[in-house]
């Protein structure tokens, strides 16, 4: 397929939306659709077509993207009533790229399903660097599935990321995910108790993340998150306590799938649900305010 002319989008959430946006800030002719067609009414005044259903967009588009929030959303996009597979088969080549966070195997099941209602290829390629990065463009993407469907979709990822790395076949792409995912779960709980005991101790909590800054307990969610611990700023949402807890969550299912020893994300993963099951508003909110738990 020739560098695609026009570019859908699904899903207009706290990442979803400025993706969208950066799409047609870039010039880019773009169909989006969104369950709470509200979301959708900012992109309409800037020149996007709002589609009715899910299914148009994938008529209209020849590449486009999905943000939703975890599997089963992913299946209602796809698969529910008005989804893309009800589109039927299409002309020419159409590309699918799912930004979702969801389980490897899934993502394979997703891809091929509606390739063969559709003839539509599947990317599996989850991203990292949360709404920042979403609204500067530069997320990171790991992409599964065919290399010469990612080629044909760079034009499209150019808009949104400042790093692509093909990891593999369909669902490397997710398995990549996980791994980042169990690395930063685990980092965010680090920081909240971190930041916990360092106000008890009488430090000056709002210094901690520059002081640490540089040297090898730094990171992107220290700097990103730990002034919001320190300030009590715990909105907006920018990475959900509750999608943390589903990308750990995924890790210790194929862990036990595949017999894999992770201990460490085993006990973190029970911390982020007896936070569902102790402290549903912090849960529901912002990873900084995982701080409350040891304030």
């Amino acid at each position: 397929m020739d560098t695609p002319r026009h570019f859908g989008f699904l899903g207009l959430g706290n990442m979803g939306l400025p993706m969208a946006r950066r799409l047609l800030a870039a010039g880019h002719a773009l169909t989006v659709w969104n369950r709470n067609a509200d979301r959708a009414a900012e992109l309409a005044r800037a020149g996007a077509r709002v589609a009715g259903t899910p299914a148009q967009v994938l008529a209209a588009a020849d590449v486009l993207g999905i943000c939703v929030k975890d599997g089963a959303a992913v299946d209602a996009v796809v698969f529910g009533p008005d989804g893309l597979a009800g589109a039927g088969p299409q002309g020419g080549r159409k590309i699918v790229v799912d930004f979702s966070t969801i389980e490897p195997e899934h993502a394979r099941d997703v891809g091929r399903r509606l390739h063969e209602r559709t003839g539509a290829a599947w990317l599996d390629a989850p991203v990292s660097g949360g709404v920042p990065g979403a609204e500067g463009g530069t997320l990171i993407c790991f992409v599964g599935g065919e290399a010469a469907d990612l080629e044909a979709a760079r034009p499209f990822l150019a808009a949104l990321t400042s790093r692509v790395t093909h990891m593999g076949p369909a669902g490397a792409g997710q398995t990549t995910k996980i791994c980042n995912q169990m690395i930063v779960a685990v980092n965010v709980l680090a920081i909240a108790e971190t930041y916990g005991l360092a106000r008890r101790a009488g430090v000056d909590v709002e210094r901690l993340a520059p002081a640490l800054a540089g040297g090898f307990a730094d990171s992107q969610p220290l700097q990103i998150f730990g002034p919001g611990m320190a300030a009590g700023r715990f909105a907006p949402t920018r990475t959900a306590v509750e999608l943390m807890a589903k990308d750990i969550g995924i890790s210790q299912r194929m862990a036990a799938e595949l017999e894999a020893d992770t201990p460490v994300s085993a006990f973190c993963s029970r911390l982020y649900e007896s936070v569902r099951e102790q402290a549903p508003e912090i849960f529901t909110g912002d990873v900084a305010g995982l701080v409350r738990r040891y304030a």
